[in-house]
């Protein structure tokens, strides 16, 4: 029996506990509004280490299934998260809030389960990519995924969350380019998306995002405000910040500051030493997770490896890059870093897996599924150096 890797599980908790920190440090200075409805500085702080210690539960569990176990979860667990997807719109067990209704009902809190839906994505198209039948050259092989994709995405931009849509279409994309499928069919695709993308941007809500994205300072008290006051945050921090607890931007100027927003307060508190800081542990956990990938010996534990990675350093990269108005505004959090329930249980659940399978204990011992993976990789490189 081989051992779990402790790099991957200390980054882990590092990202954790900074991120309670940095949690406590958001929260706990309470206006007068927040003081009536009878919240404390301890309150946000309390419910997210609840949620940890959940969390840390999750991953123990997903830690001792075995990759045998989790293929065969593959297509149960996704009917289950669009089951989930679609309570979110049944009275009285979807919430609404800001607009939108993302979330259903659980006690003592609620759940989002578009970032189950995710987890469910990487696992099923670790599973398809690695069946013997799946042909990259075959067109057929190539849509069945991405007409499942879609059907999700109709659900998710419902609620609406076009962030989450857009993340699941990144993520599916991406692991199906590393399976070694056709260009073409990745660029055609993309071709007949425009349309419907450009319809969905022209929404009047995403088209102020993307206008205030363009030139935020133009509405700079209106749907500029949140991405102005980020850049005053970041830019406040100066190299070393302005100090732990002492931001005044968390004092109600930036929106969604102990959330999608955490990412501009550590860069305030800790200046551009401490972002770089986070910056490089999600680096550092993506190649461990790319480390655990390369030393698999069966297909579907390789393609999961790879996508469970790929699933935590695409949002984390996302939330970066909205905190810098690199991206428009979406509403994603910084994994294991921002406040909220469900992402930290879905990616605390990945790093269980993730660590079940640097452990070494494969579904099977041949070579075979590791020719097909470098046979795939081989045509991939032929079809990238042929296209430049």
């Amino acid at each position: 029996m081989g051992r779990y890797d402790r790099w991957l599980l200390f980054i882990t908790v590092l990202l954790i506990g900074f991120g309670a920190l940095m949690i406590y440090s958001t929260t706990s200075v309470i206006t007068p509004v927040l003081a009536k409805r009878g919240i404390t500085e301890f309150y946000y702080f309390k419910r997210h280490i609840f949620t940890i210690l959940i969390g840390f539960s999750f991953m123990f569990l997903t830690y001792r299934l075995k990759p045998s176990t989790i293929k065969k979860m593959a297509i149960p667990l996704l009917i289950f998260s669009f089951v989930l997807l679609i309570l979110v719109f049944l009275p009285n067990i979807g919430v609404s809030a800001g607009g939108a209704r993302r979330w259903i009902r659980l006690w003592p809190s609620t759940f989002q389960p578009s970032e189950l839906v995710k987890l469910s994505m990487v696992i099923f198209l670790a599973r398809y990519i690695s069946m013997p039948e799946y042909r990259t050259d075959s067109f057929t092989s190539f849509i069945k995924p991405v007409f499942i994709m879609i059907i999700f995405q109709i659900a998710i931009l419902k609620q609406p969350d076009f962030g989450a849509a857009m993340s699941l279409a990144f993520l599916t994309f991406a692991m199906l380019f590393l399976s070694g499928i056709r260009l073409r069919y990745l660029a055609s695709l993309s071709v007949f998306a425009i349309p419907v993308i450009f319809k969905l941007v022209t929404e009047p809500y995403r088209l102020r995002r993307l206008i205030s994205f363009l030139d935020p300072w133009e509405d700079a008290q209106g749907s500029g405000f949140q991405l102005v006051q980020s850049f005053i945050a970041l830019g406040s921090g100066g190299l070393a910040g302005v100090g732990l607890g002492s931001s005044k931007q968390k004092l109600s100027y930036l929106p969604e500051s102990h959330t999608d927003f955490i990412f501009s307060i550590i860069g305030e508190e800790f200046g551009f030493i401490g972002v770089s800081v986070v910056i490089a542990l999600f680096l550092l956990l993506f190649i461990k997770g790319i480390s655990i990938a390369n030393k698999a010996k069966d297909g579907f534990v390789y393609y999961l490896a790879i996508g469970l990675s790929l699933m935590i350093s695409l949002q984390a990269l996302i939330n970066f890059a909205v905190a810098t108005g690199l991206v428009p505004t979406k509403g994603l959090p910084l994994p294991f870093v921002s406040y909220g329930g469900s992402a930290l249980l879905v990616n605390l659940a990945a790093i269980g897996m993730l660590l079940n399978i640097s452990k070494g204990e494969q579904i099977s011992t041949t070579l075979i599924d590791k020719e097909i993976i470098i046979r795939r990789r081989a045509r991939r490189n032929m079809e990238i150096h042929i296209s430049r």
